[in-house]
């Protein structure tokens, strides 16, 4: 029986609480980050251009272990995760558009000796219609070698470490975000006041206009009469949300009420840009929804027999007879 592979990409970004120097990201084995400057260590590649200007930087690849170490490297655009909006580039194998087409480095595949470091120089050229705004990316160090697990289903991993590049071309800028399709379902106990109750609100953030945003979420819930049930800032929200791109994101509810009508309203915020989204729920018991169905349905019957009696007696024929 042949064996089945499945090939899986760890790829490790640069953070700005990652280590020095130049607060390289760091897998344990291998470091990327930019070189450092006369005045200081970067944490990442902050970089700006007008449409057709080129940029000459260089990128450092440091090896951590007691071998040489072999990378395919590489310039990838970034997106937004859809699990968690998390900051991730696009593989080697997918079309690139923005800094992902625009990066060359001067060499695609490097040998770093143990416990070395090489430097490559890369240009970027921002093509002459390039679009104002951002256009995050990053340089990519790949390790080409697949480690095969055991088993049927065999994992087959590729390691990458890359570093961030945040590049704004120059020209208008438009900050702008929406929240979009928000929904509110409902898990009830089966008797009122026998169990806990609760609601998952979910809800599509995103980013609309050409700057990357550092989000905001405000939540508030509302029940009949406009008493307010739930208030509160959002955490699980994307720490940047890229231009052009939307996350699904949702929120529990814990406690939320058994027998409500109301709406949810969820207010999004960056600098310079403010949108909000509302949603109606109705909040009814499994139990008290049978009953309701139920007697619904008995009332319903009744008020067609009745209208049928009723056209019976006023369709009798008349009495009596001509002589």
């Amino acid at each position: 029986m042949r064996k089945l592979y499945v090939l899986l990409l760890s790829l490790l970004l640069a953070t700005i609480a990652a280590p020095a120097p130049a607060h390289a990201a760091d897998n344990g084995s291998w470091s990327v980050y930019p070189a450092a400057s006369r005045i200081a260590a970067r944490p990442y590649f902050y970089l700006s251009a007008d449409p057709g200007q080129t940029i000459d930087d260089k990128v450092v690849v440091s090896n951590r272990t007691g071998r040489p170490l072999t990378f395919r490297l590489y310039a990838a655009d970034a997106y937004n995760t859809a699990r968690d909006g998390g900051f991730a580039v696009r593989t080697v194998a997918e079309r690139q558009r923005g800094v992902g087409a625009w990066a060359r480095p001067a060499k695609t595949r490097v040998t770093v000796p143990a416990h070395g470091r090489v430097t490559v120089p890369f240009t970027l050229s921002v093509p002459e219609g390039a679009e104002p705004g951002d256009h995050p990316g990053a340089l990519v160090a790949l390790d080409e070698r697949i480690d095969k697990g055991d088993g049927a289903v065999a994992l087959g991993v590729q390691r990458a470490v890359a570093a961030r590049v945040y590049l704004r071309v120059g020209g208008p800028t438009v900050p702008a975000i929406t929240v979009e399709d928000v929904r509110v379902s409902h898990h009830q106990p089966l008797v009122p006041g026998l169990g806990d109750s609760g609601a998952t609100i979910s809800y599509t953030l995103r980013n609309t206009g050409n700057v990357t945003l550092n989000p905001k979420v405000e939540l508030r819930a509302t029940g009949l009469f406009g008493r307010t049930l739930l208030a509160r800032d959002l955490v699980k929200i994307p720490g940047e949300l890229l231009p052009g791109q939307r996350v699904r994101l949702s929120e529990p509810w814990r406690g939320s009420p058994q027998l409500d009508w109301g709406a949810v309203k969820l207010t999004a915020s960056a600098k310079d840009t403010r949108e909000s989204a509302s949603a109606g729920f109705f909040a009814l018991p499994w139990l008290v929804a049978v009953v309701l169905f139920a007697a619904g349905g008995v009332g319903g019957g009744l008020w067609v027999r009745l209208r049928l009696l009723r056209r019976g007696g006023l369709a009798r024929p008349r009495g009596g007879a001509a002589h």
